[in-house]
């Protein structure tokens, strides 16, 4: 069994006073940071991924540059690349992060597996070369960009734990039903260790 770790968006955007801010994202940073700190070596590849929007461009329709959005397929203005808004969350400890992935560039992007690496490397390719089998997922928003990477990543083989104390959803009962979604797809639901 060889693991990885994915770290969802965990970004000031996300977090407490983004433009979508899930409430408890700070709490998730400083919940990872401290698994790392202790877990890292757990892990073959450590995938931290960023929505990395372009600027001037309705991203395939993603954010609403004009009217309101409907929060179901269209958003505010979020993560525009080289912005604050995209960057980490100060809370989340980056050190341990082996590949940083990039997604939702001038698209809508949703799990990290539509994402790249700085290199343009898709996610895939990185866990296919280091002989990946498992997958740890946290990170935020649990009904949103968290259910879609597990969800992905159960489609192409991978065996997924999703951490339930690592994750943070925009609101109750669609992230309740995104966990039992996950559970009835195959994903264990744990806390971490």
């Amino acid at each position: 069994m060889t693991r990885a770790l994915f770290i969802v968006d965990v970004q000031n955007d996300f977090t407490e006073g983004g433009a979508l801010a899930v409430a408890g994202g700070d709490a998730v940073a400083e919940a990872v940071s401290t698994y790392l700190a202790g877990h890292a070596g757990d892990y073959a590849v450590i995938v931290a991924s960023r929505d990395w929007h372009d600027p001037d461009s309705d991203n395939d329709g993603h954010i609403a540059l004009t009217g309101e959005p409907d929060y179901v397929a269209t958003w505010p203005v979020h993560c525009i690349a080289d912005t604050a808004g995209a960057e980490y969350d100060p809370l989340l400890v980056t050190d341990a992060v082996t590949h940083h992935v990039r997604k939702g560039q001038g698209v809508s992007g949703y799990s990290v597996f539509d994402g790249t690496t700085g290199d343009g490397e898709a996610i895939a390719d990185v866990l296919a070369a280091r002989g990946v089998t498992d997958i740890d997922v946290t990170g935020i928003a649990t009904d949103y960009c968290v259910r879609v990477s597990a969800l992905d990543a159960l489609a192409r083989g991978f065996h997924v734990r999703v951490f339930t104390d690592l994750i943070a959803g925009v609101a109750e009962a669609p992230s309740e039903a995104a966990l039992a979604e996950l559970a009835q797809a195959g994903a264990d639901l744990e806390v971490s260790a």
